[in-house]
C-alpha cells in the first residue's frame, strides 16, 4: 500500500484519523492524522508543544479527543481509558514517568500482577525473584529489586519504567521521549530492545529530540507542527526534518562561539572531594563556558550539587573573585555576594514548583526585588516577569498558567529566567537541553552566548558529547569522581572527549 506521502507501507495497526483536541483556548491538536503499522519502529518528531504527546496520550487513553476517529487493526474504537487502551495490547512508557517512589523496584514492575498466596496475602520474597528475573531477561543486572525507585537515579528510574511496560508484551508500544535521561550506553540496550521487538512483527512509535537516534531506529518518520501532521517519510535528512518541524531554516545548529578572556577567574575549586568526588581542582573565567564530559554517572552531577551546596563536600575549597566560600546549603551558593545558580538534571522534581504558576516560579527566589516591609508591590513584580518572558521568548497564555502545562523547553527557559532575575554570576548548567526540541535547544545556545558576552560564567554538562565540544571554550573529562583531561581549542572535539574519557591514567591538566 502507499500513502499519500509516496511511502510504501503496510496497513496500519494503529491509526489517529482527523483528530483534534483543545486545552482551554489552546489547540493541541487541529484534525491530525498518524498511522503506524505492525513490524515497525515509527518515528514520531516535532517541537515542544507540537501535539505529540497529546496524541499518545490519546491513543493511549488518557485524553478523550474532541473529534475524529481512532483505529486499531482497521476497526474504530473509543478508548475510553488507559484500561481500554491496554486491553486491545496498546502500553506506553510516557515522558513523565509512573513510577510509585516510595515503592520497591519489584513492587512497581508486579503492580497487579503480583505473585499471590493465601487469599489476599503477597509473597514478598517471591516478588523480588520475579522481579530480578525480568530485569535479567531483558539484560538488566544493575538495579536492585529491593531498591526503593525514590533512591534510584534518573536513568534507572526509567529503564524500570521501560522494562515494566515491555515485560507486558504490547502488540502497540509508544515511547515518550524514553531516552532523555539515558547514557549511551543505555540507549544502545533499548535500541536492541526495539529491533528484537520489531523482529516480533509489534509497532512501535518512538518520540525523540535526538534527530540522531530517530534517524537510527525508525524505519519511518512523521513530522508534526503546530497540532498538525506536516509529513511522513522513509528517509530525510536532518535540515530539511528541522525546518519542516519549526516552519523557518536554522542556518546552523551550534553558534559560534567567541573567545573567552582568560585573565578574570570567576570561581576556583581546589581540591574538592566527597562522596564519588576526589581531588577536583580547576578555575573558571568570567565570560567563558567550561565544559563538563565524560562518559555518565563519572561524578559530573556530584560536582555540580556540590557547588551549589546540594552535595556532599568533605574536602577541598571553594573561591569566588579569588576570595574563600563557604557554601553550606544552596541558600549560600544563590545569595548575591556569590551568585551561583543551579538548573539541575531533573527540572520537573528538582528544579520546578509544578502547580504553582510561572509568575510564581520565576519569582519566589528575589522577592525582595518587589516587596517591602512585607508588602509585595505586584506592579513591579509582573514588570519583572513580563521582561523575562519577552527576553526568553516563553511561550504560554498568561504568567498565571501553572508552570506543568508549559512544554518542557518552555519549562527549561523558566527555570534559567529565575536566576537571571537573582542576577546568578556563575550558572551550574547540568543537562539544560535534555528533553527539549530542535529549535528551543538553539534558543538555549544563542542564551548562553548572550549571558557569557554580559561577562557571566557557565559550568556546562550535558549527556550528548556533541554540545558540550561545541559549546565550550575548554572542557573537564571526568572519570571515577576525577578530572582525567583537560581539553582546549582545537583539541576540543567529541571523539578526543570518549577517548579522554576512557583513558585509565590520568592526564595533566
Amino acid at each position: 500500500m502507499t500513502g499519500a506521502d509516496g511511502t510504501e507501507r503496510s496497513s496500519p495497526i494503529i491509526e489517529a484519523v482527523g483528530v483534534s483536541k483543545s486545552f482551554g483556548a489552546v489547540r493541541a491538536l487541529s484534525e491530525a492524522s498518524f498511522g503506524a503499522g505492525a513490524g515497525e519502529v515509527h518515528g514520531l518528531v516535532g517541537e515542544n508543544g507540537a501535539g505529540k504527546s497529546t496524541l499518545i496520550k490519546i491513543l493511549s487513553g488518557v485524553l478523550r479527543p474532541d473529534s475524529g476517529e481512532i483505529r486499531v487493526e482497521g476497526q474504530r474504537v473509543e478508548l475510553s481509558s488507559p484500561q481500554a487502551a491496554q486491553a486491545l495490547g496498546i502500553r506506553t512508557v510516557f515522558q513523565e514517568l509512573t513510577l510509585l517512589p516510595w515503592m520497591t523496584v519489584a513492587e512497581n514492575l508486579l503492580i497487579r500482577r503480583e505473585p499471590k498466596g493465601f487469599g489476599p496475602l503477597l509473597r514478598r520474597r517471591e516478588m523480588s525473584s520475579r522481579a530480578e528475573e525480568m530485569l535479567a531477561s531483558l539484560g538488566i543486572e544493575n538495579i536492585d529489586p529491593l531498591e526503593l525507585v525514590a533512591n534510584l537515579p534518573l536513568d534507572q528510574r526509567q529503564i524500570v519504567e521501560i522494562v515494566r511496560t515491555v515485560t507486558r508484551e504490547p502488540k502497540i508500544l509508544f515511547l515518550d521521549e524514553p531516552t532523555s535521561s539515558l547514557a549511551m550506553r543505555e540507549v544502545e540496550w533499548l535500541f536492541g530492545l526495539l529491533n528484537q521487538m520489531r523482529g516480533e512483527g509489534r509497532c512501535i512509535v518512538f518520540t525523540s529530540h535526538r534527530w540522531r537516534e530517530v534517524e537510527s531506529v525508525a524505519d519511518r518518520i512523521t513530522i508534526f507542527r503546530d497540532g498538525r501532521h506536516v509529513e511522513t517519510h522513509a528517509e530525510i535528512d536532518e535540515d530539511h526534518a528541522v525546518t519542516l518541524m519549526t516552519g523557518r531554516k536554522v542556518e546552523t545548529m551550534y553558534p559560534e562561539l567567541p573567545p573567552a578572556d582568560d585573565e578574570e577567574v570567576a570561581l576556583e575549586v581546589r581540591n574538592l572531594g566527597g562522596g564519588s568526588l576526589s581531588d577536583i581542582s580547576f578555575s573558571l573565567h568570567k565570560g567563558e563556558i567550561l565544559g563538563v564530559g565524560g562518559l555518565e554517572g563519572q561524578g559530573q552531577r556530584d560536582l555540580f550539587l556540590a557547588l551549589f551546596g546540594a552535595g556532599e563536600k568533605s574536602e577541598g575549597d571553594i573561591l569566588i573573585d579569588g576570595k574563600p566560600a563557604r557554601i553550606r546549603n544552596p541558600n549560600d551558593a544563590i545569595r548575591a555576594k556569590l551568585g551561583i545558580a543551579l538548573v539541575p538534571e531533573d527540572r520537573k522534581s528538582e528544579g520546578l514548583l509544578l502547580p504553582m504558576s510561572v509568575r510564581d516560579n520565576l519569582t519566589l527566589p528575589v522577592m525582595k526585588l518587589f516587596s517591602a516591609g512585607g508588602v509585595i508591590r505586584s506592579r513591579r513584580e509582573m514588570r519583572l516577569v513580563q521582561q523575562m518572558v519577552e527576553r526568553l521568548q516563553i511561550r504560554l497564555r498568561g504568567s498565571e498558567q501553572a508552570v506543568a502545562t508549559l512544554s518542557g523547553g518552555n519549562q527549561q527557559k523558566v527555570l534559567v529566567g529565575r536566576w537571571l532575575l537573582a542576577d546568578s554570576r556563575i550558572l551550574l548548567l547540568y543537562d539544560v537541553t535534555r528533553g527539549v526540541d530542535v529549535a528551543t535547544k538553539h534558543d538555549i545556545y544563542e542564551l548562553m552566548l548572550a549571558l557569557i558576552s554580559e561577562g557571566r560564567s557557565i559550568l556546562f554538562y550535558s549527556s550528548d558529547t556533541e554540545e558540550v565540544a561545541h559549546l565550550s571554550h575548554r572542557v573537564l573529562v571526568m572519570r571515577e569522581g576525577r578530572i582525567n583531561a583537560e581539553l582546549k581549542g582545537s583539541e576540543i572535539d567529541a571523539e578526543s572527549i570518549v577517548t579522554a574519557a576512557l583513558r585509565e591514567e590520568d592526564v595533566p591538566a
